[in-house]
């Protein structure tokens, strides 16, 4: 039996592939004012938080997720690529920021 096959497609090579869409503004804002309430109290309840980044873009805006905490907390939050997948953000030590006031 033979059977005709509409709006096939050949999959196209992972050179030809695009990546997922770019966040727009208004998407950016609200996944970063997320993860900052997410991953900050996370981090406020354990002292540290891990989450996943894939690409550049992921581990830029979670660099900046730990500023953004930094900032609010006046303590500084580290970030840390754990492997190739993970960043992991963490109150720095006593240690790291001087003696408190």
């Amino acid at each position: 039996m033979v059977r005709d096959l509409y709006n096939v497609r050949p999959v196209p090579s992972e050179q030809e592939q695009e990546g997922p869409a770019p966040l727009t503004e208004e998407e950016e804002r609200r996944f970063r004012a997320v993860l900052f309430t997410e991953l900050g109290n996370t981090i406020a309840d354990h002292g540290w938080a891990r989450f996943p980044a894939y690409s550049r873009q992921d581990r830029r805006r979670l660099v900046d997720v730990g500023r953004m905490l930094s900032e609010h907390w006046g303590i500084p939050v580290t970030v840390e690529a754990e492997d190739e997948c993970a960043m992991r953000l963490s109150l720095a030590s006593p240690a790291d920021h001087g003696p408190h006031r």
